[in-house]
């Protein structure tokens, strides 16, 4: 029925405007910012999914960078115990010229006295392996007590991390001396027990390096997986997103279109009147 005192025609025509500027406003957000998800609105349960997802992922991140620094601790010990393993060799060369019934007391104190300095490298080797300010290889090291390496998104994926003490005191060839024949052979026998000691503990240092290797690997393809995750949820299909935006910007032309039509009609009703 055609009336002059209520436009409802431009109502509804407003109302089109009105949801379809929306819709065009809310392409152009996602368009503008890469995501499909502008407000919780859009997608809550994908919103929170993504949340969780960027958290795994940040932390992740810190957890490589925790597990390249835990490598590094291990790479540097291990240099300074290949070097106590060197000097260990020599000290055993040195130890089998004094033993030897060729040499006498005198040249054993020549001897003795290079012994003696290698000794103390030992533990100078010790002391100056750090890392971060810490000595790696004495007793006193916190890291010889075992450091918990966090390497993943939970508080329970740690990687216990543990170097050892090396000095001459911990591996026991302080007290030696090659004064004499006899302290010779004994200093050989303490040798072989010492070189053991410090072969072993490489090869857990090195174990425990191998693993920090792999979990690194294995944070790197959760992170990608996480990533692909992440893009399947929150980001927008440009070009599916972009055809929505061309519609919505063709409805809104024609809800324009549409409401100054409607608001013509009056006009033209009052034309009756004359």
């Amino acid at each position: 029925m055609p009336v002059i005192s209520t436009n409802t025609a431009a109502n509804t025509a407003v109302r089109y405007l009105n949801s379809n500027s929306t819709d065009q406003s809310d392409s152009l957000a996602k368009l503008a910012s890469g995501s499909r998800i502008t407000k919780a609105s859009d997608d809550a349960a994908g919103l929170a999914i993504s949340t969780k997802i960027r958290s795994d992922v940040a932390v992740l991140e810190q957890a490589s960078t925790n597990a390249s620094n835990a490598i590094s601790i291990l790479q540097t010990a291990d240099g300074g115990a290949a070097r106590i393993s060197d000097i260990l060799e020599r000290m055993k060369v040195l130890a089998a010229q004094s033993s030897s019934g060729t040499v006498t007391d005198s040249e054993r104190v020549y001897i003795d006295a290079e012994f003696q300095q290698l000794i103390e490298e030992i533990d100078g080797i010790a002391q100056s392996t750090r890392y971060n300010g810490d000595s790696l290889l004495e007793s006193t090291s916190a890291a010889t007590a075992g450091l918990s390496v966090v390497v993943g998104t939970d508080v329970s994926d740690t990687i216990s991390l543990t170097t050892y003490a090396l000095d001459a005191t911990s591996i026991g060839v302080n007290a030696l001396d090659l004064a004499s024949a006899t302290n010779a052979d004994a200093a050989m026998t303490a040798l072989d027990t010492a070189i053991d000691s410090v072969s072993a503990a490489r090869a857990k240092m090195g174990a425990t390096m191998s693993r920090f290797e792999f979990r690194s690997e294995a944070i790197a393809t959760s992170m990608e997986n996480l990533d692909a995750a992440q893009s399947a949820i929150a980001d927008v299909d440009i070009a599916a997103e972009q055809a929505r935006l061309s519609a919505t910007s063709v409805k809104v032309q024609a809800a324009v279109a549409a409401a100054a039509q409607a608001n013509e009609m009056p006009q033209n009703l009052l034309k009756l009147l004359q």
